[in-house]
């Protein structure tokens, strides 16, 4: 397959919130330039969770991958809140994602992230517990757009109750 014609991936993904509201998000190296006049700008921010395993449910993915990424287990899922459908290309295997995200509240902002780089394609930089304000304000890349803005909604109690269509960012620069 082409990178115009990547393979389908389904994906289950948490937007994980401490007892302060914040926000987890993984920072991942991308393979490809975000934008072609900053050819150094590699990084971008990313939920915790990954692609279903055969027999899984969106649910079970995500509770393991969060068991597995953050070292949090038998977690309590909330609503599914977002869809997020189309290729993607920064990751090492450009794939067409299917992904489905869920709420889950932490009792603290406890994770272990020891088991985190195993699994994944690309190389992680980090995770970071992000301030709702600094997130939208914030110039980096963040995947998919319209995250930060969920995010606050949810954290206001305002919970979609059918999940959101969110959009993967378009990696070339605005005005082009």
């Amino acid at each position: 397959m082409s990178d115009l014609d990547p393979p389908t991936r389904d994906i289950a993904r948490a937007l994980v919130f401490d007892p302060a509201g914040r926000l987890l998000l993984i920072e991942y190296e991308a393979v490809r330039p975000i934008n072609p006049d900053k050819p150094d700008a590699r990084g971008f921010w990313f939920m915790p969770g990954g692609g279903l395993e055969p027999g899984e449910t969106h649910e079970e993915a995500c509770r393991r991958e969060l068991a597995e990424e953050i070292g949090v287990a038998d977690v309590e899922l909330g609503p599914m809140v977002a869809v997020c459908d189309g290729p993607f290309h920064l990751f090492r295997t450009p794939r067409y994602a299917r992904e489905r995200y869920f709420v889950v509240r932490l009792p603290n902002d406890t994770i272990d992230t020891s088991r985190l780089a195993e699994t994944e394609d690309n190389p992680v930089r980090g995770t970071r517990w992000w301030c709702l304000d600094a997130l939208a304000a914030s110039e980096e890349r963040v995947e998919p757009a319209g995250l930060a803005a969920l995010a606050q909604q949810i954290v206001t109690g305002d919970v979609p109750g059918t999940p959101v269509r969110l959009n993967w960012r378009n990696a070339r620069p605005r005005g082009r």
